[in-house]
């Protein structure tokens, strides 16, 4: 009885801190990258103090959470494919518990805990300080490890591990060590159903931020006044930090891409350029609206955002479930579209086309990251979830526009947008800021 108290204590822990997806899902993950590579994968969780984002509390890495579900810290995962000589296996390693340092950061699963399979969703659940000896178990005498081999100038969660487990001649001396994020890269490229309902959570969620930004956006407030809302409106609904710094750039602000301050005064005439989102149960959204201060656009600032918009749904327009590229340069590029769309709509002050204003790429994959991992040489079919943003930058002019919203292709090969409920066309956008 006391057992299974425990049990359930714990997996509403989990729940509450995370809407997870069902056990089998990550585990068919782990399959799938073994049979994938054909070899062995071994990842490690940061530790408590490492993880990105400390000021919003520890967060897992994505690959490792990807493939684990896993939210708590200084975890490892081995994976080894099936072979004519082993069958397919998996371990989830879990640190020894630590009362008192449980003290400040909570109470953690340990692997003494006799449902932790159960609780974990892996075949077995071993205490790490056990791994060498299951390496030298587990490993053939010539061994390809898939890895999060760092880079130049990189570092990875598995660099200070494997240092010591080959220090603790954990491996065969024949040993080789691969990168495995390509591969977690195109298993990532296309979201199952769960996935994708994560992510129109967190759409969701930040949809009601920039509605009430667009309700309160009025010359005299500031920035950080607008970014300050915005988080409070996702965070009330689930959200557990931002998915990226929010960037809320007024007048000559708005033309900075990636604008960070935050600190600015709204002036009567500025346009603001929102570009912020929530983050929920560890997966991303992405939304960027230009509103003008006053709640009305000049006859200037309305010319140069209905070319954004229309560069935008060129590019929905032009969607082909299969055929499509998201980047520059690829055949059915949509980015290409909007480009000539822009380049041949308007002029600068000197009369000259719009095309060179244009200075980002048209969009992204979402996901576990706001940029997430991705094969950006496929074409997009069902699955994917990207973004479509088109923007014009005008320094000399203070002029920023960005429109930017999330979308999905559903199993069908139709392109659905999730961010639908946030007003796009300049009259909506005045509409929701009068409150209408």
């Amino acid at each position: 009885m006391r057992k299974a108290l425990l049990f359930l204590c714990l997996f509403s822990q989990l729940g509450v801190a995370l809407d997870r997806q069902p056990n089998a899902t990550y585990r068919m993950r782990r399959q799938s990258v073994a049979a994938k590579l054909n070899g062995v994968v071994l990842l490690f969780a940061p530790n408590e103090a490492e993880g990105p984002n400390d000021l919003y509390g520890y967060r897992p890495d994505d690959n490792f959470y990807y493939l684990s579900g896993w939210p708590e810290p200084g975890a490892a995962l081995l994976i080894t494919a099936q072979t004519e000589d082993h069958p397919y296996s998996e371990i989830l390693f879990l640190p020894q518990r630590n009362p008192s340092q449980e003290k400040w950061t909570g109470p953690k699963l340990g692997p003494e805990n006799p449902d932790a399979s159960k609780i974990t969703g892996f075949d077995r659940v071993e205490s790490l300080d056990n791994m060498r000896a299951e390496l030298v178990r587990l490993l053939p005498s010539r061994a390809t490890v898939f890895t999060d081999v760092p880079g130049p100038e990189e570092t990875s969660n598995s660099e200070k591990p494997l240092d010591w487990l080959e220090r603790a001649n954990a491996f065969p001396v024949s040993i080789t060590f691969q990168d495995v994020r390509p591969a977690l890269a195109s298993l990532r490229t296309y979201k199952d159903s769960g996935e994708i309902e994560l992510i129109r959570k967190a759409t969701d969620a930040s949809v009601a931020g920039h509605l009430a930004a667009m309700r309160a956006m009025k010359p005299g407030a500031t920035e950080r006044e607008i970014s300050a809302l915005l988080q409070y409106e996702w965070g009330k609904r689930g959200c557990e930090r931002p998915a990226y710094a929010p960037i809320v750039g007024a007048g000559f602000n708005s033309t900075v891409l990636h604008y960070s301050q935050d600190s600015a005064p709204i002036a009567a005439g500025d346009l603001i350029v929102i570009d912020a989102a929530g983050e929920y149960s560890m997966y991303a959204s992405d939304i960027t609206r230009t509103l003008p201060a006053g709640g009305k656009f000049t006859a200037r600032q309305r010319e140069i955002y209905d070319i954004v918009l229309g560069a935008q749904q060129a590019a929905i327009a032009a969607f082909q479930s299969g055929k499509s590229h998201i980047a520059r340069g690829r055949p059915n590029s949509l980015h290409d579209v909007a480009y000539q769309y822009i380049n041949s709509h308007g002029k600068d002050l000197r009369g000259e086309s719009l095309g060179k204003y244009f200075i980002h790429g048209l969009g992204h994959y979402v996901g576990l990251n706001v940029h997430d991992e991705g094969d950006y040489d496929v074409p997009l079919g069902p699955g994917a979830v990207f973004t479509i943003e088109p923007g014009i930058y005008i320094p000399e002019e203070k002029l920023g526009v960005r429109i930017e919203d999330v979308f999905y292709v559903d199993q069908d090969g139709k392109l659905i947008q999730l961010s639908a409920d946030l007003p796009s066309a300049a009259a909506d956008v005045e509409h929701a800021m009068a409150g209408k």
